[in-house]
């Protein structure tokens, strides 16, 4: 699913919380899904998954039954909700490697489109533990908040941990993160290739950007001008640098 743009409209129009409908929603019931997922998306990224059905239902102004007709649990809405970024992150990196003959220009063009999307705020976890021990998994940041309790780790401050919504056994969601760590893999291959890219970052570490390189600030254009530096600082820390 391409949720860029205007898409977003085309892509929930014809799908409900499990997938797929054979008919088109009514006018009203395609409105209040449209709602429901945007609502979604804003609360997930400001709160992290493990923000209640409520609170998405306040935000889209419908009420709770109305998010649990189209989506029978969280978990579902969960689902949807990061297949739909995952798909939206691989199509930037697809954009960036067919658009920059650079291998630095196409990595940093894809860490600066997807940290300027607010992507990484939805990113879902299991992308962020490629190749990482168990200690440093329940270390990765996302977003506000204190580290939620079930993961026994200390609090940090303004730094949530997002908790890992449930997943299906080689389901879809599975299928698409592969796809995203395999693109995002090829981009990093080409720039360490190049020798412009340190040998020791890896595709999680890129990952790791996009999710901390978008802070949630209520000015905007604050928010905007916080998430470039703080860009323009990683980017400079994953840059090989010449030896002697």
């Amino acid at each position: 699913m391409h949720l860029q743009g205007s898409s977003w409209s085309a892509a929930v129009a014809s799908a409900d919380g499990n997938g797929g409908r054979s008919t088109p929603l009514r006018v009203d019931a395609q409105r209040n899904l449209e709602h429901v997922l945007r609502a979604a998306r804003e609360v997930f990224g400001e709160l992290g998954y493990g923000a209640p059905m409520e609170d998405v239902a306040r935000r889209a102004r419908v009420g709770v039954g109305t998010v649990y007709r189209r989506f029978p649990s969280k978990d579902v809405l969960v689902r949807r909700i990061a297949e739909e970024e995952t798909a939206r992150l691989t199509d930037q990196a697809r954009s960036a490697l067919g658009q920059e003959n650079e291998p630095w220009s196409a990595l940093a063009r894809f860490l600066r489109t997807s940290v300027a999307s607010g992507a990484g705020r939805l990113l879902p976890p299991q992308v962020l533990r490629v190749g990482v021990d168990a200690e440093t998994e329940i270390r990765v940041p996302q977003q506000r908040q204190a580290a939620l309790a079930t993961t026994g780790s200390p609090a940090q401050p303004e730094l949530r941990l997002v908790e890992q919504p449930p997943v299906a056994q080689d389901g879809p969601d599975d299928a698409g993160a592969a796809t995203l760590l395999e693109v995002v893999g090829q981009l990093v291959e080409r720039a360490r290739a190049a020798g412009e890219l340190r040998p020791d970052v890896t595709v999680a570490d890129v990952l790791l950007v996009i999710a901390t390189a978008a802070p949630s600030l209520p000015d905007a254009a604050h928010q905007a001008a916080a998430s470039a530096r703080l860009l323009d600082i990683l980017l400079d820390g994953l840059r090989s640098r010449p030896v002697g």
